[in-house]
């Protein structure tokens, strides 16, 4: 100690060079270094509860990595979704199941640095969480511990889907469900077929998530079905529903986060790196991205603001209730099925549940 002590004071100024003796970054790097970031409290699964209760709309957006999350942190989404569908937005595939855990984690952290204030849900991926419930609760607990999420979401209704919903609540670990258009399930569905269109598949919706909440889903996904259908069982829950193309009477609204590209640049010149990339189109406004942009770089867009204005337009529309009109509920069931599915409710005592979806059919027939 007394050596260090002679060495330090033969240096001017002293502070300066303990610094740099037990600093690894260069005193003029050309980047700044990321520096601790001012969040606002994190939405938790109680504020959701309180939104729910109080009638208030949630809002859900899909993010795969560290810039779409500051985006959403900044526009005060309430919940974050890292999206199996990473597996065709950002790596390129057809479908969903090709998609790893692994993989999968590395979108979770990327996300979870980005996005301080939202609820962050993780996919489970497909062939992660099938085979027993010791194995879904497994897959879980690495999305919790290994991707910084606070919740998982699974998908589909099946007795085996089922249980590993209830075991993993069991262990501890919020559920999220996932009924109606189920992609990792294209392969019985036949592809990504819309869901209810028909009495038997509108009963089987709306029971599949009596069964998830029944199991201790605290929300579930309503993808794909008719806005009657969407109606009825969100009034048969409990529990918030959230609707990617089941129309607006939906507890939330979810929506998917994808980049714009440039169509006057070949996307070589873009994507040549990640961090170009973003500097060049612009995408972020953030401190943190200030801190490592290069002095270099040249931005010869600013998508960064299109996004944002984007996500609050988002934000602002579903709080309103003008999100999703009648241009974006595309998918019908007819007068007559409609009828049937209205009997099938009551014949279940889901009373109020008919009288939702009766309402969401005449609104429909009013718009015509």
């Amino acid at each position: 100690m007394s050596i260090l002590r002679k060495t330090l004071s033969l240096t001017k100024p002293a502070s300066l060079s303990l610094h740099r003796f037990m600093s690894n970054i260069p005193e003029n790097s050309v980047y700044g270094g990321p520096q601790p970031q001012t969040s606002t409290q994190r939405v938790t699964l109680t504020n959701i509860k309180q939104k729910h209760k109080k009638g208030e709309p949630i809002t859900i957006v899909t993010a795969y990595d560290y810039p779409s999350a500051v985006h959403l942190d900044e526009a005060g989404i309430d919940i974050c979704l890292v999206g199996d569908s990473a597996a065709m937005v950002v790596h390129g595939y057809d479908t969903t199941l090709p998609i790893t855990i692994d993989e999968m984690l590395v979108h979770c952290r990327a996300v979870a640095r980005g996005a301080k204030r939202p609820m962050l849900v993780g996919d489970l991926p497909f062939g992660t969480y099938e085979s027993n419930s010791q194995q879904a609760v497994d897959t879980a607990v690495r999305v919790l511990k290994e991707g910084g999420m606070d919740a998982i979401k699974l998908e589909g209704g099946s007795p085996s889907r089922i249980t590993a919903a209830k075991s993993i609540v069991e262990a501890g670990i919020a559920v999220m469900g996932h009924v109606g258009l189920t992609p990792q399930a294209i392969s019985v569905l036949g592809g990504f077929r819309p869901q209810g269109r028909n009495v038997a598949s509108a009963v089987k919706v709306v029971e599949t998530a009596l069964a998830l909440q029944e199991a201790g889903c605290f929300s579930i996904v309503l993808e794909c079905v008719p806005p009657p259908v969407a109606a009825a069982a969100t009034n048969a829950l409990t529990i918030p529903t959230i609707g990617i193309g089941a129309g607006p009477h939906c507890s939330g609204q979810a929506m998917t986060f994808c980049y714009i590209k440039s169509s006057t640049h070949p996307v070589e010149a873009i994507c040549s790196s990640v961090l170009v990339y973003h500097d060049l189109l612009g995408m972020m406004q953030h401190p943190h991205h200030a801190k490592v942009t290069p002095k270099f770089c040249k931005q010869f867009a600013h998508v960064g603001d299109v996004i944002n204005k984007a996500l609050l337009e988002y934000k602002e529309e579903v709080t309103n209730g003008t999100f999703p009109g009648p241009a974006h509920s595309p998918y019908k069931i007819s007068n007559a099925d409609v009828d049937s599915f209205l009997s099938e409710l009551q014949k279940m005592g889901l009373d109020k549940a008919a009288d939702a979806a009766a309402a969401a059919a005449h609104k429909i027939e009013a718009t015509k």
